[in-house]
């Protein structure tokens, strides 16, 4: 792509130069082949299945959408809701699963099902009742689970019989599907699983009679009928989720069990399957061993906190010799516990990445919160990633596929051995020179932007460009992290993106710091550190300060100028939450309690009551389609500012989700908010 292309037009058409980088990496068992996602061709954006022979490094095409589909692809409506959850913007295969021994593998495209061949290279389309969502392959490669219409159905490889193992007792009823939940805050996106043997599947039936429904309407296309979603905001009923084990002779064994939440299932063949369930209010999370024949669960593990407990990635799990895996809470640090005994120290353990006979992969952050490294875990604590930056790996045999990013490389560099998986994803038009920075008395992790060019001396108004809210990082050691503060940076703004408290990878003292106070930690830790900034590079003019963001980012940067007017003379606020009672369940009751318990925290946390107090330039914009932060949380905020008589600006996008908007409206969005920046702060 030649440099005549603006940047934003450039972000958005690449979805934020992701297309054609390779991604989902699976190894096979006996470490021989690696298995990825990535586009036919340089010039396509429709992933394919790869394969690479690590003895060979050749890489071979599996799956080519391209060949695969003669008409444009088109996703059923339940697929579509699926990948808004899990924020997937690619085209073509996005997911797969493999046999144990890697020799099938499934996946779905256009919501129509196939199974490739590993040996031979054969894929085939198995005709199915519907569009096809989550198609599983079970550990033997004998058959093929999916769910179309809330029924779990089954595909036999060799006759091709379809028949239905699970299906719907009412209107409001699923059988293994994630509920909205649990795939929007959980990361829990999948609603059963293989037994080992590939005989039995634990299946997740959610009823969501009981939740409140909310209509979600395209004002720009009055024809349109509005989209009905079953949305659980705070303080309101949850989805009625259980478990059954299912044979595939339909027969079903209830689990004996009732919970609040179901974080996770693992089955292995490692023990007896698991069963991870937290409270409603997130203070004591249990791990239950299942006996599938009689559905009876008994208790094996009880974790509580004070004030919540976080949910873990990859754990817990059993090692192939019976041994639990957690990742748990000792003094201020996430922990790698296996059996009785913790195994890691120092270390802020985020994600439990494979699990092997003699040594556990994870990947954690020491004493730099920007860098994640792979660490293996076993008689000995081994970081196996050098270079600074963010890396994960993916491991079969002893093939340990390395993905890491660096602030000096664009993208992420996929190495397998001396083997680099090329990636076909474009090169921005321009590079971020971040400036990291450690600030103030609580060593806020923060990044400074100028222009590129800038001559020292001149002074330039400052934009926040922040996330700042929990469970998430916008300052880490990663290049592409930054490119759009960059070309913000180059419009004229010394751009700071700053992690405040909440922020993962620095332990549980630092994320706990905001519970029931969002408003106040948050917000204060982005003033310290403008401040501690401004000490540090005297071109910053602390007269001229703006503030951005999206999501949490949106609601910190109403938050901001709505509260603190003496250090914020602008904001944007996208996709913002306004009033936490509308947003939901798991996610805010984590942070703020329940609302009829603590009506008051959600008050003083919540901006409607503050509209009144609008004296700078507010700028909201808002996707009319969003289902997860609802266009309702900026109307009523609007309304509020009217009703007081504060102007402001509204920039309603139809059509817009709270993913990433269309190539066709990035640009200008972009250019909109720095003309009204410029303005704002002229």
């Amino acid at each position: 792509m030649g440099n005549d292309i603006s940047f934003p037009r450039q972000q958005a058409r690449t979805q934020r130069f992701t297309v054609g980088a390779p991604r989902t990496f699976a190894v096979s068992a006996d470490g021989a082949r690696v298995f990825f996602l990535r586009p036919a061709t340089a010039t396509s954006r429709a992933n394919g299945l790869w394969e690479l022979n690590t003895s060979t490094g050749v890489e071979r095409l599996l799956a080519d959408p391209a060949t695969l589909l003669s008409d444009p692809e088109d996703l059923p409506a339940e697929e579509k809701a699926r990948r808004e959850r899990t924020r997937e913007s690619g085209a073509g295969i996005v997911g797969y699963a493999l046999s144990r021994d890697a020799s099938v593998a499934s996946f779905a495209l256009s919501g129509r099902l196939y199974v490739a061949d590993l040996t031979d290279g054969a894929v085939r389309e198995l005709p199915t009742r519907g569009g096809v969502i989550d198609p599983r392959v079970d550990p033997t490669g004998r058959r093929v689970a999916y769910v179309t219409h809330g029924t779990l159905r089954m595909v036999d490889l060799s006759s091709g019989e379809d028949y239905a193992v699970a299906e719907p007792d009412g209107e409001d009823v699923t059988f293994g599907l994630a509920e909205f939940i649990a795939a929007e805050e959980m990361s829990r996106y999948r609603g059963y699983w293989w037994e080992p043997n590939g005989d039995r599947l634990i299946v997740a039936r959610v009823n969501n009679a009981e939740v409140q429904r909310w209509y979600i309407a395209d004002p720009a296309n009055p024809a349109t009928a509005a989209t009905e979603i079953a949305y659980p905001a705070a303080g309101t009923t949850n989805a009625a989720v259980s478990l059954h084990v299912v044979s595939l002779d339909s027969t079903f064994v209830p689990v004996l069990l009732d919970f609040d939440y179901l974080n996770d299932v693992h089955w292995s063949s490692g023990g007896a399957p698991l069963i991870t369930t937290q409270t409603r209010d997130q203070r004591t999370r249990t791990i239950y061993t299942l006996a599938p024949d009689t559905g009876a669960v008994t208790e094996l593990a009880v974790e509580t906190d004070p004030t919540w407990l976080e949910v873990t990635d990859g754990a817990p799990a059993w090692t192939p010799d019976g041994r639990l895996v957690r990742i748990v809470e000792e003094g201020d640090e996430y922990a790698l516990r296996v059996g009785d005994d913790v195994l890691t120290s120092g270390l802020q353990v985020r994600r439990v990445l494979d699990i092997a006979d003699d040594s556990i992969l994870v990947t954690a952050s020491a004493d730099d919160p920007t860098q994640v490294h792979v660490y293996s875990v076993g008689e000995t604590v081994e970081q196996l990633s050098s270079e600074d930056g963010v890396h994960s790996a993916v491991r079969g045999g002893d093939t340990v596929v390395f993905v890491s990013a660096t602030l000096d490389t664009f993208g992420a560099r996929v190495r397998v051995g001396d083997h680099v998986i090329e990636s076909w994803a474009d090169t921005p038009v321009l590079k971020a020179s971040p400036r990291m920075l450690t600030l103030g008395e609580r060593d806020l992790r923060a990044a400074l932007l100028l222009p590129t060019g800038h001559v020292p001396g001149t002074k330039l108004p400052v934009l926040m460009d922040p996330y700042g809210g929990p469970h998430a990082q916008r300052v880490i050691s990663a290049q592409n992290a930054f490119l759009a503060s960059q070309w913000l940076a180059d419009q004229g703004f010394a751009v700071i993106v700053a992690d405040g408290r909440g922020t993962p990878g620095r332990g549980l003292a630092w994320e706990r710091a905001i519970a029931f106070d969002f408003a106040g930690a948050t917000l204060e830790d982005q003033v310290d550190a403008l401040h501690a900034a401004a000490a540090i590079e005297p071109d910053l003019d602390l007269t001229r300060v703006a503030i951005r963001g999206w999501s949490y980012g949106g609601y910190l940067s109403a938050l901001a100028v709505l509260r603190r007017p003496d250090v914020f003379h602008a904001g944007i606020a996208g996709a913002p939450v306004t009033d936490w009672r509308l947003y939901d369940t798991h996610y805010t009751e984590r942070y703020l309690g329940h609302p009829d318990d603590k009506p008051e925290i959600y008050d003083a946390n919540s901006l409607i009551a503050d509209a009144d107090k609008l004296s700078r330039p507010l700028m909201i914009i808002h996707g009319l389609a969003d289902d997860n932060v609802v266009a309702a949380h900026t109307l009523r905020l609007s309304n509020a500012l009217l009703a007081a008589g504060r102007p402001h600006t509204v920039l309603p996008l139809s059509g817009v989700t709270h993913m990433t908007p269309q190539e066709q409206v990035a640009e200008n969005l972009l250019l909109l908010q720095v003309d009204f920046l410029k303005q704002s702060l002229a």
